[in-house]
């Protein structure tokens, strides 16, 4: 892309003159062709001197001190991850088509631009948006909807019923749309029969759910994952779970059937969430917490620590008392 193309994408302003951008970088690996970004004067200098074609930074350059074309954003790495994903887009227009070997049903409805990689298979009347990329080996059951710009990565697998909004991204080996774990206990035999899991799973735009994530369906209602929620690798989220937009869960946590996470939450690595939980708009949980069933998480903006999850500050004092106790003892 050009790069004043870009600036206009990304809402930034251009100094000197236009050029051919073709990949991103770091400043260190950047050659000819490359934009990089810097967020200090010091780095920006280590920018000016490297291989780069261009640079996005803050408005805190000296103009009579450019040697390259720059891109001025209020948030330079913003700008950066915005024009990385314009080039991605631009690269992926044309689509690579569908491979000889996938399997796709006579009813599927295809759109334009596609790529479905080998062995991929496509279920009886699954609709595929306009531009989505399937990957290698990547299963799409009946009935499925995925909505336009989207990239399924190789070996997923998506249950019938799930409905995937535009421009969601899913790493290899996720599993969406299972049955949840819910059972009931035959108390004359003590064993334990499914309760049913009929419900739908439904992921709005702009999700990214990474690597070796499982997502269940709801049981009788839907589960849901708003628009914008980044998922890690390695997280698992129950049935009839609603999240909320722009909720941001690290690694290996885990979220039980029913809980409801509000917008803006962040949840570090490690958390555990139990069933019917509500964490409200903007908490933040840290890393390794838990919280018990039925719980419910407030307060905006704040930081919540241990098992009970409760506020750092609180979490500091009571560690602070036990160590007291421990030296009086």
């Amino acid at each position: 892309m050009k790069l004043r193309a870009i600036a206009l994408e990304i809402d930034a302003r251009m100094l000197g003159e236009d050029c051919e951008i073709e990949r991103v970088s770091s400043i260190a690996d950047a050659e000819d062709g490359a934009l990089v970004y810097a967020l200090t004067p010091e780095l920006l200098a280590q920018a000016q001197e490297s291989g780069a074609a261009a640079v996005i930074t803050a408005d805190f350059t000296n103009r009579s001190e450019m040697k390259k074309p720059l891109l001025l954003h209020r948030q330079p790495k913003l700008g950066f991850a915005r024009a990385a994903r314009l080039l991605v887009q631009r690269m992926s227009l044309s689509g690579d088509g569908i491979h000889a070997t996938a399997i796709i049903a006579a009813s599927t409805k295809l759109g334009n631009r596609l790529s479905i990689g080998p062995y991929a298979v496509i279920g009886e009347g699954a609709v595929i948006g306009e531009g989505t990329r399937i990957g290698a080996h990547s299963v799409v059951a009946a009935g499925v909807r995925i909505g336009s710009d989207c990239v399924i990565h190789p070996q997923v697998t998506v249950y019938e019923g799930t409905m995937v909004g535009d421009r969601v991204i899913i790493h290899s080996g996720t599993v969406l749309g299972s049955d949840g774990f819910g059972y009931v206990r035959d108390e004359g035999t003590g064993r334990y029969e499914q309760f049913p899991q009929l419900g739908r799973l439904i992921i709005e735009d702009e999700v990214e759910i990474g690597a070796n994530t499982t997502i269940d369906r709801g049981a009788l209602k839907a589960t849901i994952i708003g628009r914008g929620v980044k998922i890690d690798n390695l997280v698992h989220v129950g049935h009839n779970v609603t999240i909320g937009e722009d909720v941001v869960i690290a690694a290996q946590t885990g979220v039980s059937g029913s809980a409801q996470i509000e917008r803006g939450v962040v949840i570090a690595g490690q958390v555990g969430i139990a069933d019917h939980v509500r964490i409200q708009e903007g908490a933040i949980l840290g890393a390794q917490c838990g919280v018990p069933s039925g719980k419910v998480i407030r307060g905006k903006g704040v930081v919540f620590w241990g098992t009970p999850a409760r506020p750092l500050k609180e979490y500091l004092r009571q560690l602070a008392a036990v160590a007291r106790l421990g030296k009086q003892g």
